[in-house]
């Protein structure tokens, strides 16, 4: 079947909302349809060549952000807090790693959510389950759990505001190299990577300083005053993902204008099912997650479905094992991979696969097996003679206690004091930062 922007409805689908009032979701589309585009063409097209480097090795994928952006929660502050700690882990890898990064937020589109169960129930009482803002409400009630298309609307008007914010901080001077010291956020005090920052930022000021006798400025490089930030989401809902689809005026190719990157999750990856068909037919640099299920035939046939002309930087794998199980299943799909020359950027999502639910009812993430996964998915990498390319991390930066560890020794006990996540448990600022400081290392001796 030939490919069009509304093709994907002659496909299987899954983790859809079923709307209730056909008519009104017709409506929305067609306004989504002849709204501006979010992004542009041009700046996908020129991660995909950012991308294509991170596959040869030649920089670092870093991806973050929120689990689920929220309409409730939705701030100028937060969106400044996330930018300050990206800002502050793509300085640690570049300096400290000696890595050029590519920065992309889970940002400006992360609204949908796949949901294990279609119901979930409270005290006996069961209803559909959550599934993000941009198709229906936390709340737990009957009325809010109901798929309403006109949240799509908010949601794009929400992408929109934080893009034009996020571009305000890019090029307006917060991401200034000179500006490095103010980056911390108010709560990173008391830990020993708050120092490491710290004395990162003063070697990286006498760096500036020696550049500048060298005629160096920020003047004359602007690379020294702004930065790029690229945005990605799960293309989950695909009426929203169809809407904002539009041919380049320049190419004459579509492109998916929501976000520079869009992926597919774990649950949504069937080769022949709608998800993968819709993604097979944009230009976009798309992800994939992968399981601990997955087994190399399932590379190859997703290669071939979403990368047909073996691109580099076209498309990025994003691993989610669980540290348990990613030595006895990665080695295999990447010996498959190398053996069939395909060009894939490899990332790690340490997240999802360590999810546990504590004594207390929280859902968490034990911090120390989120290091163990990304220490094994560097050293696998090293064994294969792969490319160990990029992470990909659900993180704030907010001081929330959602995951346990860290430097601060946060305990299941502790969770209840910020636990503020609508959907999965995120690291926060300090963890993040952290962890960054690993990467470093890790970037740092696969590099030699």
């Amino acid at each position: 079947m030939q490919w069009d922007k509304n093709s994907w409805r002659n496909y299987n689908i899954l983790q859809q909302p079923i709307y209730p009032d056909q008519t009104a979701l017709k409506e929305v589309e067609n306004k989504l349809s002849n709204l501006p585009p979010l992004v542009f063409a041009g700046e996908a097209r020129a991660l995909k060549a950012e991308l294509a480097q991170a596959t040869l090795g030649k920089s670092f994928l870093l991806q973050g952000g929120d689990c689920a952006e929220s309409f409730d929660n939705f701030s100028a502050n937060g969106i400044r807090d996330m930018f300050k700690v990206l800002l502050q882990m793509a300085i640690v890898l570049t300096f400290a790693g000696g890595c050029p990064v590519v920065k992309v937020g889970r940002v400006a589109g992360q609204f949908a959510k796949p949901r294990s169960s279609d119901f979930e129930e409270q005290n006996g009482v069961k209803l559909p389950s959550y599934r993000g803002d941009i198709i229906n409400n936390f709340e737990f009630n009957e009325s809010a759990r109901v798929p309403d298309p006109k949240r799509m609307i908010d949601a794009y008007y929400q992408s929109a505001s934080t893009l034009n914010l996020l571009r305000a901080f890019s090029n307006g001077g917060l991401a200034n190299l000179h500006e490095v010291h103010r980056w911390n956020l108010g709560f990173l005090k008391k830990t020993e990577f708050e120092g490491k920052f710290e004395e990162l930022a003063s070697n990286l000021t006498q760096t500036l300083k020696f550049m500048e006798a060298c005629g160096i400025t920020t003047q004359n490089t602007p690379e020294l005053n702004s930065t790029k930030l690229y945005t990605s989401h799960e293309a989950l809902l695909l009426p929203y993902e169809e809407a904002l689809t539009r041919i380049d005026s320049l190419s004459g190719e579509w492109y998916d204008c929501s976000a520079h990157m869009l992926w597919i999750g774990e649950r949504t990856r069937g080769e022949n099912d709608a998800h993968v068909h819709f993604l097979s037919g944009i230009k976009n640099p798309i992800g994939c997650k992968i399981g601990p299920n997955a087994q190399p035939q399932d590379i190859i046939n997703l290669a071939n479905k979403l990368n047909p002309q073996n691109e580099a930087g076209r498309l990025n794998i994003i691993i989610r094992m669980g540290a348990d199980k990613i030595q006895s299943v990665l080695p295999n799909l990447l010996n498959t991979a190398k053996k069939e020359g395909l060009n894939l950027l490899w990332s790690i999502d340490p997240m999802h696969g360590n999810t546990v639910k504590t004594s207390t009812g929280f859902k968490t993430r034990e911090f120390d097996k989120i290091m163990q996964e990304v220490k094994s998915f560097f050293e696998i990498h090293q064994s294969c003679g792969t490319i160990a390319g990029g992470v990909h991390l659900e993180m704030t930066g907010q001081d929330v206690t959602e995951c346990t560890g860290g430097s601060f020794k946060l305990t299941e006990f502790d969770l209840k004091d910020r636990y503020e996540t609508q959907c999965d448990p995120r690291l926060n600022a300090d963890q993040a930062l952290e962890l960054a400081f690993m990467i470093a290392d890790l970037v740092k001796k696969a590099r030699k």
